[in-house]
């Protein structure tokens, strides 16, 4: 019989577990033989942080990432219903599935029948909006905007426009060396009363949000935000 994939939320700053993370979690991390991960090193750090107890020679790491083809994702979860043993996603940050390749993993998981179990944790996107006093009950993310000037413009005012029309918060991120120059377009392109939501470093020691409108973002100091995870939103 198929057995259990749990997801497995993960800090989004470091040295934050103890007060993200619930026991659930916590309890998964200490006992499940095997994990399917984005990235190997960090899963296997992470492990120990939170279960250092655990000997990681005896716990076994499958990596899928978002390069990884179908077919590794499946034999990714032969364990599960080969052997019957239960598993867990870990995230390099957050939730699985949200933003995250592990949304295949459970895709394949539904479609073989194994039991998927969502475990509470950190989610930077619902954080962001929660704290951001936008419309909370209509909104959409859009993951990362176009790389190249001339697009990510486009992008942004089609957004706005999105907000305006729908009354529904929209949401977004950027590779976070490149925050800089998407928080400068945001400046110089979106309109004065477009209200923006920055949330950085969400959890962490450094953590900043903060809801204004754009004609008042315009004469502060810029943020400090580079190479800082952030998550931006976008509202009436």
């Amino acid at each position: 019989m198929p057995a259990t994939l749990f997801l497995l939320p993960t800090p989004l700053a470091e040295d934050t577990a103890p007060q993200v993370l619930p026991p659930q979690v916590v309890a998964a991390v200490a006992a499940l033989p095997y994990f399917l991960a984005e990235n190997a090193r960090t899963a296997r750090r992470f492990v120990k942080s939170v279960a250092p107890q655990r000997v990681i020679e005896n716990i076994r790491f499958t990596v899928i990432d978002k390069d990884s083809p179908d077919a590794a994702v499946r034999a990714a979860l032969v364990p599960l219903v080969k052997e019957g043993i239960d598993g867990g996603i870990l995230s390099e940050a957050g939730c699985p599935g949200i933003a995250d390749p592990g949304a295949a993993l459970v895709r394949e998981a539904h479609r073989l029948g194994i039991k998927v179990v969502p475990l509470v944790g950190p989610s930077s996107l619902l954080l962001a909006l929660m704290a951001s006093g936008l419309n909370g009950q209509q909104f959409a993310f859009h993951g990362y905007l176009p790389i190249e000037k001339a697009l990510r413009v486009a992008a942004l005012k089609a957004l706005e426009k999105e907000a305006q029309q729908r009354q529904q918060s929209q949401l977004f991120i950027e590779t976070p060396y490149r925050n800089g120059a998407l928080f400068a377009d945001l400046l110089a392109h979106l309109q004065p009363g477009t209200r923006l939501c920055v949330a950085a470093d969400i959890t962490g020691a450094g953590e900043f949000i903060r809801t204004l409108p754009v004609a008042d973002w315009r004469r502060l100091p810029v943020p400090e935000l580079h190479k800082i995870p952030t998550v931006f939103v976008l509202g009436a």
